[in-house]
This record gives structure tokens, C-alpha cells and sequence, in this order.
């Protein structure tokens, strides 16, 4: 399992794309309205994967293929919401990222279209 983190349109799909030899019908983009699908090949939004799991009160699952791509915007740093739900958001999706970073393979981290090898 691989992971990709950054912030918003930090050019983390086409790294993704390129760097895994991945093709568009191979990512799934997930939704705040439901689990991701489980067996595809790149799974992309994961924090809104994460925000469901808020809302409905459940702990976000790592149950992705072993060759999985996985990529997340980094929603985590920046100002904090006084929102609980948002905030909340924001909290799982630091633990939930570390979770997944720690069972990956390798982690990079996209900043101005630059990828970084974290692990």
C-alpha cells in the first residue's frame, strides 16, 4: 500500500497517475456519502471518507488491497474550525493518515507539485 498526502490541487493525482503507473479508470474518488469502494486499485479524497465516518460515529477502516494507491488532501493544519464536527474531522483525518502512513509501503507528500519521500 502506498500513500499520497497534500494539500488541495498539489498535483497529488497526476503523481499518483505517473509515478504508480496508474490509468484514470483505476481511481476511485471518494464521497462524504458512503464507504470507499474497498478493491479499487487508487482510492483518491480519503478525507471525505473519514468526514462520513465522522458524521455516522464510525472509526474509519484501512481495509484497501495490498497494492492499494491512496491519496488525501492534508485538511490538518490551518486554522481550526469552532465546529465540533469539523474539528473532529480534522483530528481523525491527522490519526487516520498516521494509521495508514505507518502501515504503508512508502508515503509522499505533494507542496507546490513537489513530491517528498517520507517513507
Amino acid at each position: 500500500m502506498d500513500l499520497v498526502i497534500g494539500g488541495a490541487y498539489q498535483g497529488k493525482r497526476d503523481f499518483a497517475l505517473e509515478h504508480f503507473s496508474l490509468k484514470e479508470d483505476e481511481i476511485y474518488t471518494c464521497t462524504c456519502d458512503g464507504e470507499p469502494d474497498w478493491d479499487s486499485r487508487c482510492v483518491e479524497h480519503l478525507e471525505q471518507y473519514v468526514l462520513y465516518c465522522v458524521r455516522n460515529g464510525l472509526e474509519p477502516k484501512a481495509d484497501f488491497r495490498p497494492d492499494a494507491v491512496l491519496i488525501g488532501d492534508d485538511i490538518f493544519c490551518g486554522v481550526v474550525s469552532i465546529d465540533p464536527v469539523e474539528r473532529a474531522w480534522r483530528e481523525e483525518s491527522g490519526r487516520y493518515y498516521g494509521r495508514l502512513s505507518r502501515g504503508s509501503d512508502s508515503v509522499h507528500r505533494l507542496f507546490c507539485g513537489l513530491p517528498m519521500k517520507l517513507k
